[in-house]
């Protein structure tokens, strides 16, 4: 970011505040400070801000009852959670209501000062976005969908083990699609939400998703809060079906993903594509975890998540197209 941003640290301990204010003001951003909600409504509408580092239990109005209020009435500010809380419906509900991230305390200040530079680089992308929408200019829609599709590339092609990826599961969509015999219009979508589908990850702790060992549940929770930010970026931009696929490619067919609330039919097709295809591409290449699966192992095992991982439907397509392009090789 070319210019330091201004940021309002809410936090009811006087040293967790300082402690922030200190570290964020020595690589030059501007900090002020406000102990509850109430001080913080007030500095925000006295005072242009850019994010706010925001705790939820304080005496008076919690953060995440404040949070809805800042995303309202301050719609240009960015928020990042900073909180001892722990309860995944909590942090989950703050992604949903806007929040960028969430830290949980205790933090360390590296983690905070990275969360705040990723908020604010995505914040500067979706104001830019928001201007030019504004003069309905021909052309601007395509021009920021290939803006934000050279991102994805420019981001996978950093990360030896996910270059390419977008792009191998947009193809494999499509061929599932096809032979699923959806109309243009639905192939359009699938290819976008395909494309598109893990933009939010610009707003994901590098050293995570590049995390050699086992996830812990705290920084698995924090790597599917992509699946919420992705949909938010590219709102403005496309329709509600890409939306759709892109919020709810990691959804189960049997209800049983991360925070889920629908199942099965109820999930949309082109999101039940993408999870299948996005799943298969990840089992047969090198992770950072792991090596990449045979292709008999990785068609094992997504039938043997059939039903329950996957829609069975779009599985038994997935596995039709691997044994004819077997049969051509």
């Amino acid at each position: 970011m070319s210019v330091p941003g201004k940021i309002l640290i809410v936090d009811d301990e006087d040293t967790i505040r300082w402690v922030l204010n200190r570290k964020l003001s020595k690589v030059g951003y501007q900090c002020d400070e406000a102990e509850n909600a109430e001080q913080a409504v007030g500095k925000l509408t006295a005072c242009s801000t850019d994010l706010v580092v925001l705790d939820i239990e304080m005496p008076g109005k919690h953060g995440n009852e404040l949070l809805p209020e800042i995303q309202s009435h301050f719609p240009e500010t960015s928020v990042v959670m900073a909180s001892g809380v722990t309860d995944t419906r909590v942090i989950a509900q703050c992604i949903k209501d806007g929040a960028q991230d969430y830290i949980r305390k205790p933090f360390t200040l590296e983690d905070v000062l990275l969360s705040v530079t990723l908020a604010l680089e995505k914040r500067q992308l979706e104001l830019q976005i928001r201007e030019y929408l504004k003069n309905e200019r021909p052309g601007l829609r395509g021009f920021f969908l290939e803006t934000i599709r050279t991102l994805v590339n420019n981001l996978e092609a950093n990360d030896k083990y996910t270059a390419g990826h977008s792009q191998d599961v947009t193809e494999l969509s499509l061929a599932i699609g096809q032979r699923l015999n959806l109309a243009p219009e639905e192939l359009e979508d699938l290819y976008w939400g395909a494309l598109l589908h893990d933009v939010g990850k610009i707003a994901i702790d590098p050293r995570i998703l590049n995390k050699p060992g086992e996830l812990t549940p705290e920084e698995y929770r924090h790597i599917m809060t992509h699946a919420i930010v992705g949909p938010n970026l590219v709102q403005p931009l496309v329709n509600n079906s890409v939306v759709s696929i892109i919020s709810h490619h990691h959804d189960h067919y049997d209800g049983g993903g991360f925070n889920q609330l629908i199942a099965k039919e109820d999930i949309p097709l082109g999101a039940r594509i993408v999870s299948a295809a996005d799943a298969f591409n990840a089992m047969t290449s090198d992770r950072p975890y792991r090596t990449a699966m045979s292709l008999p192992e990785a068609c094992a095992e997504m039938q043997r998540c059939a039903g329950s991982q996957f829609d069975p439907r779009v599985v038994n397509t997935l596995m039709g197209i691997n044994r004819r392009s077997n049969t051509q090789a």
